[in-house]
C-alpha cells in the first residue's frame, strides 16, 4: 500500500476537498462512495489520498449515476475491471444494464407522454366548459 500510496502523490494525488470540488461533490458523498466499496484512496497520516485510477472510478461513478444506474450496479461494474484484461466481460455487463436501462426509460417516456395528453385533454375539457359559461380560464386564454 505504500507503494500505491507514493505512487499517487508522484501522479499528483488530490485530497478529498480538492476532489470534491473537482466533481463538484460532496466530501460525504465521496466517503460515502469510499463506505460502499467504489473508491480505495490511499493514505498519508490520517489524509485520503485519491489518485488516477480514483479519478478514473469517480468519473464512471458520476456518469453511471447521471445515467440512472443503481450503486450496486456501478460497483458491479467496476469490479469488473479487475476479471479479464479484455473487459469483455466487462462490456457484456455494460450493454446488458444499458439495454435494461433504455427499456425502462422508454417505458417511462410512453407513461410521461400519455399522462401530458390525459392532462391536455382534461385542460381542453375544462377551457371548454368555461368558454360555454361566458368565461376564460384562469391563464387569461381561450384554449390550452
Amino acid at each position: 500500500m505504500a507503494a500505491r500510496q507514493a505512487a499517487e502523490m508522484a501522479e499528483g494525488g488530490v485530497a478529498i476537498g480538492d476532489l470534491a470540488a473537482e466533481f463538484a461533490l460532496t466530501p460525504r458523498s465521496i466517503r460515502y462512495y469510499e463506505d460502499q466499496g467504489l473508491l480505495a484512496p490511499g493514505r498519508e497520516g490520517g489524509q485520503r489520498i485519491y489518485g488516477v485510477q480514483d479519478r478514473a472510478r469517480l468519473t464512471l461513478i458520476c456518469r453511471g449515476k447521471r445515467l440512472g444506474f443503481t450503486l450496486a450496479e456501478i460497483r458491479d461494474f467496476l469490479d469488473l475491471y479487475n476479471v479479464d484484461d479484455t473487459q469483455v466481460e466487462q462490456v457484456r455487463y455494460l450493454m446488458s444494464r444499458a439495454r435494461d436501462r433504455v427499456a425502462a426509460l422508454e417505458r417511462q417516456s410512453r407513461d410521461i407522454q400519455d399522462t401530458l395528453a390525459d392532462l391536455r385533454g382534461m385542460i381542453a375539457a375544462a377551457a371548454e366548459h368555461l368558454r360555454r359559461h361566458g368565461i376564460e380560464d384562469s391563464a387569461g386564454r381561450g384554449t390550452p
